[in-house]
C-alpha cells in the first residue's frame, strides 16, 4: 500500500480519535455536572444531548463547505473547534457557557463524521477502502478507551471539584496534534478535479497510487465519473432517483442509535452504579467495555473487505439480540436487589453488546454511507447520513436518563433489542454488498448513474 495514503488515512482518523473521545468523556463528568449546575434527569439528559445538537449542525452544515472548499480545509476548522470546545468546557463556570462551547465542540464532532470518511474513501484504492476508512471508526473507539481511562486516571489524582474540568480540558492536546499534522497530508484529488484544478488532482492522485498503470486507471475512472455529471451542475439531492441511497443511508444511521449504544458510551458509570458497582468499580469496569469494543473494533476491520458489509452487521445483529435480551432481563430480575454477582452479568452483558456494536455496526456505518453516493452528492450524502445519526442520537441520549429512572433499566434495554430486530430484517432482505466495488461503478450497481445524454434528474420523491 502508498506510504502517503496510509499517512493521509491515519491523520483523517485522528479526527475520528477525538470525536470518539469527545463522546466518552462526558460519561465520567455526569456526577460533577449533576452537583455543580444543580441538574438531574431529563435536563442532565438534556445538557449531555447539546454536544449531539451540536453535532447535528455539524453534520448538515459541512455538506456546502466540503464541496465547495475542499476536505482539508473543512478538517482544519474542525481541529479548531476541537480545541476551542475542550477549553471553552474545562473553563466555564455557568451552565449556558458550558452548554455553548460543548456545542461548538459538537459541530467539530459531526463535520468530523461527513468529512473524514470521505476524505478517507476518495484516497484509498478499493482494495483496501474498507480497512482504510475503517480506520476512522478504530480511532473513535481508541477514543473513546482513552477518554474512559483519563476520566479513571483524573479522578484518582484531582480533587473531586475540579476532575470534571481536568477531563474535558486533556482533550485539547490531540486535537492540537491534529491540526499540525494535517499540513503533511494532500488535499483529495478527486474533489480537485472536480473544481477544476485537474493538474493538481492528477498530480496528487500520481503521489496516491503505486505505479503507473494503477495512476491511470484511477484518473481515467474520475474523469469519466465528472464527465458523466457535466450535464448535471445543480443536480437534486431529494429526487426519485436517488431515493434508495438516501434510505440506505438512513436506516443504517437510525439503527446505529437505536441500539441503545451512544447511552452506553455516555452513561456507562451510571449503568454499572444503578447495578450496584461503587465508584472506582464503575469508572474500571468503562475501561473494560472500552477496551472490548477496541479489540472487536481491530478484529472487524481485519476482516471487513474479505467477508463484506452484509456479514459483519449480520453477525453484529444477532449480537445486539443476545445482549439487549440479557441485559433486559438481568435488570429485570434483580431489580432493587443488586449484588456483586448481578453487578458481574451487567458487565458481561455490556462488553458483548459493545463487541456486537464495534464489530457491526460501528465498523460498517461510515464506510458503508461513504461508498453508495455517487461523486456529485457524496458530500450531501455524507451529510444527511451523519445527520440522520445525530438526530437519533441527541433523541435516545436526551431520553435514556428519564426512561431508565422511570421505567427501568430493563424496559429501556428491552426498547433497544426491539429495534435491533428491525436492524436485522432489513440487513437480510435490503442491505446491499459494497466490499471491493469501485466508487464509480457503484453508482451504477445501485442505479444512480447517469448517462450525461439523458435528461437530469428532476422528480422529487414523495414527500419532499
Amino acid at each position: 500500500m502508498n506510504a502517503l495514503v496510509l499517512r493521509s488515512a491515519i491523520v483523517a482518523a485522528l479526527g475520528g480519535l477525538i470525536f470518539g473521545f469527545d463522546t466518552a468523556v462526558i460519561s465520567g463528568t455526569t456526577g460533577a455536572l449533576e452537583t455543580k449546575f444543580g441538574i438531574g434527569g431529563f435536563m442532565l439528559g438534556f445538557t449531555v444531548a447539546t454536544a449531539l445538537i451540536g453535532t447535528i449542525v455539524g453534520a448538515v452544515g459541512a455538506a456546502r463547505p466540503v464541496d465547495r472548499f475542499g476536505r482539508k480545509k473543512v478538517l482544519y476548522t474542525i481541529g479548531v473547534l476541537y480545541v476551542i470546545g475542550a477549553l471553552g468546557s474545562a473553563l466555564a463556570d455557568s451552565l449556558p457557557i458550558f452548554m455553548v462551547f460543548r456545542f461548538l465542540g459538537g459541530i467539530g464532532v459531526g463535520a468530523a463524521s461527513v468529512t473524514a470518511p470521505i476524505y478517507t474513501a476518495e484516497v484509498s484504492p478499493p482494495a483496501h477502502r474498507g480497512r482504510l476508512v475503517g480506520l476512522v471508526q478504530f480511532n473513535i473507539v481508541l477514543g473513546i478507551l482513552l477518554a474512559y481511562m483519563s476520566n479513571y486516571v483524573i479522578a484518582q489524582l484531582v480533587d473531586a471539584g475540579s476532575a470534571w474540568r481536568w477531563m474535558f480540558g486533556v482533550m485539547a492536546v490531540p486535537a492540537a496534534i491534529f491540526l499540525a499534522l494535517l499540513v503533511t497530508v494532500p488535499e483529495s484529488p478527486r474533489w480537485l478535479m472536480s473544481v477544476g484544478r485537474t493538474d493538481e488532482g492528477v498530480a496528487n492522485i500520481r503521489r496516491l497510487t503505486s505505479s503507473d498503470a494503477e495512476a491511470r486507471f484511477e484518473i481515467d475512472e474520475v474523469t469519466e465519473s465528472l464527465r458523466a455529471a457535466q450535464s448535471l451542475p445543480k443536480v437534486k439531492f431529494f429526487v426519485r432517483e436517488h431515493r434508495k441511497v438516501i434510505l440506505l443511508a438512513f436506516a443504517i444511521a437510525a439503527f446505529n442509535q437505536l441500539s441503545g449504544i451512544n447511552a452506553v458510551l455516555y452513561y456507562a458509570p451510571e449503568v454499572f452504579r444503578m447495578a450496584g458497582a461503587g465508584e472506582n468499580a464503575a469508572f474500571l469496569e468503562s475501561v473494560a467495555v472500552g477496551g472490548v469494543n477496541l479489540i472487536a473494533t481491530m478484529a472487524a476491520l481485519t476482516v471487513i473487505d474479505k467477508l463484506g458489509r452484509r456479514r459483519l452487521m449480520l453477525v453484529g445483529s444477532i449480537g445486539y439480540l443476545i445482549s439487549l435480551g440479557g441485559l433486559a432481563l438481568i435488570f429485570y430480575v434483580y431489580s432493587g436487589n443488586f449484588s456483586g454477582f448481578s453487578s458481574v452479568l451487567v458487565l458481561v452483558g455490556l462488553m458483548v453488546f459493545i463487541a456486537a456494536h464495534a464489530f457491526g455496526q460501528g465498523a460498517v456505518i461510515w464506510v458503508f454511507i461513504s461508498e453508495i453516493f455517487p461523486n456529485r452528492i457524496r458530500g450531501r450524502g455524507q451529510s444527511f447520513g451523519s445527520l440522520t445519526h445525530w438526530v437519533f442520537a441527541a433523541i435516545v441520549s436526551w431520553s435514556f436518563p428519564g426512561i431508565a429512572g422511570a421505567l427501568g433499566g430493563g424496559t429501556a434495554f428491552l426498547l433497544f433489542g426491539i429495534c435491533m430486530i428491525g436492524q436485522l430484517i432489513w440487513v437480510i432482505k435490503v442491505m446491499p454488498e459494497t466490499k471491493g466495488v469501485p466508487l464509480e461503478e457503484m453508482e451504477k450497481q445501485l442505479g444512480v448513474a447517469y448517462d450525461p445524454n439523458e435528461r437530469p434528474p428532476s422528480r422529487p420523491v414523495a414527500g419532499h
